[in-house]
Formats: C-alpha cells, sequence, structure tokens
C-alpha cells in the first residue's frame, strides 16, 4: 500500500528550526519528484520545495529560498525538508506529495500521492 507519512511539525519560535522527514511505504522513491507543500487556514495549498530524481534539481518557493533545504536519502526511502530561520508566516500543514513526472515542481496540481501532513506552528 502506497503511503507518504510526515513528521517532524510542531511548535517553534520564530527563528528557530525544525527539520521535516517524509517516509514513504509501499513503494520506493528513488524514481519520484518529491514536493513539500504547505497550507495555512483560510488560504490555498501552495509549494514549498521540491527534488527530482536523484536530487539532480531542487526548487524552492521565493518566500522560503535561503532558509528552507531539501534533501533525499533513497537508501532511507525518505525526504527531509531542513526550515531555519523560521517566520510566523510559515505556520500552516505541512505536506509532501509524490509524483512520476520529472518535469513537476511546484503546482500542487503535477503530484499524485500526497501524505496526511504534519502542523508547524511558528509562534511567541
Amino acid at each position: 500500500q502506497w503511503q507518504l507519512v510526515e513528521s517532524g511539525g510542531g511548535l517553534v519560535q520564530p527563528g528557530g528550526s525544525l527539520r521535516l522527514s517524509c517516509a514513504a511505504s509501499g513503494f520506493t522513491v528513488d524514481y519520484y519528484t518529491i514536493g513539500w507543500f504547505r497550507q495555512a487556514p483560510g488560504k490555498e495549498r501552495e509549494g514549498v520545495s521540491c527534488i527530482t530524481v536523484g536530487g539532480a534539481s531542487t526548487d524552492y518557493a521565493d518566500s522560503v529560498k535561503g532558509r528552507f533545504t531539501i534533501s533525499r536519502d533513497d537508501a532511507k526511502n525518505t525526504v527531509y525538508l531542513q526550515m531555519n530561520s523560521l517566520k510566523p508566516e510559515d505556520t500552516a500543514v505541512y505536506y509532501c506529495a509524490a509524483t512520476y513526472s520529472d518535469f513537476a515542481r511546484l503546482n500542487h496540481l503535477d503530484y499524485d500521492y500526497w501524505g496526511q501532513g504534519t502542523p508547524v506552528t511558528v509562534s511567541s
């Protein structure tokens, strides 16, 4: 059974850091582009970052460039999102998603498989 499970979310103060994990089961992530998306209350889902097969290419939303880093460990079947210098506006539920398309980037409509999400709250 295909499954993506996010973890690592929580409450953090502004300026703090979190590392999100996206663990896959039932399939291997080696052949998939993996994206991270987020959705804040009352807002549309937005693309945060993505990484293509083998880590050949990465992409970031302008709002997180220089603060977030995406990486993948295919041996562990897991993709990570390191989030530094967190701001209150980063507060959202974060989702990971997978697509077989190597051309997919930050459009959530391009992704086929989704996790259940992990909440991130940035507040003092």
